[in-house]
C-alpha cells in the first residue's frame, strides 16, 4: 500500500488533528528506523502511519485495534500491516515478531511523550529539545501522567535500544516533519544544531 492511500484511509476516519500528528510522528520515526536498519521505508511508514487510524472511532482497549483490523482488510491493506498493528495493542496478547512489529510498539507512545515535552519548553519547538530534557519530565510522574513510562521502557528494550538513545532518535526523526507536526516554535531548523 503506498502512503498517499494510506493517508486517505486515515483522514477517512481521524478528524482530530492532534491524532494525526501523532499518526505522522509515528511514521516519521518508523521511515527513520528503517532506513537505519535496512528495511522496507514504506512498509515501515505505512504501518506507522496507519497504526491508530481506529483510535477515534474505537477509543477503548476493549476495541483498538482489533475492531479497525476488519476495517483495514476492507481498505485492502496488506496482513503484515495489519498484524504489526494488533501487536502493537499489547492488551490483545499478540506476540511481537518481527522487528517492524517491535519498532512500531517503541515509537508509539514514546511520540506523545516527546510532543508534549516540546510544547511546555519557552520555545514550544523539537528543534532545541534533547533527551535530557525528556529525561527530566520523566521523572515528575504527574507530567504526562496518561503515558505508561514502564511499557515505553521496555519497548525500547525489546528493540534493542537503549531508551535515552532511543528517545535522542526519535526526536531527530520528529525534526523531519516539524513543521507539519507544528513544532517548530519559535525557531527554525537554521538557528539549532540538528
Amino acid at each position: 500500500m503506498d502512503r498517499i492511500t494510506a493517508f486517505a484511509i486515515v483522514t477517512k476516519y481521524v478528524k482530530n488533528h492532534g491524532l494525526i500528528n501523532h499518526m505522522l510522528s509515528v511514521e516519521a520515526v518508523m521511515r527513520y528506523y528503517a532506513e537505519y536498519l535496512g528495511e522496507d521505508v514504506d512498509l515501515w511508514g505505512v504501518t506507522g502511519l496507519l497504526h491508530d487510524f481506529d483510535w477515534e472511532i474505537h477509543p477503548s482497549a476493549e476495541l483498538h485495534p482489533a475492531a479497525g483490523s476488519e476495517i483495514l482488510r476492507a481498505e485492502g491493506v496488506d496482513e503484515v500491516i495489519i498484524h504489526a498493528i494488533l501487536s502493537h495493542g499489547t492488551h490483545l496478547g499478540i506476540p511481537r515478531v518481527t522487528q517492524m512489529e517491535k519498532y512500531l510498539n517503541a515509537c508509539d507512545e514514546i511520540t506523545g511523550l516527546v510532543t508534549a515535552v516540546a510544547l511546555v519548553r519557552p520555545s514550544k519547538s523539537i528543534y532545541d529539545l534533547a533527551s535530557s530534557s525528556v529525561k527530566k519530565k520523566w521523572k515528575d510522574k504527574a507530567f504526562a501522567a496518561g503515558t505508561n513510562r514502564e511499557e515505553m521502557e521496555t519497548a525500547a528494550v525489546e528493540c534493542g535500544l537503549e531508551l535515552w538513545q532511543h528517545v535522542d532518535n526519535v526526536i531527530m526523526a520528529m525534526r523531519r516533519i516539524a513543521p507539519e507536526l507544528g513544532l517548530e516554535g519559535s525557531l527554525q531548523p537554521s538557528n539549532v544544531n540538528s
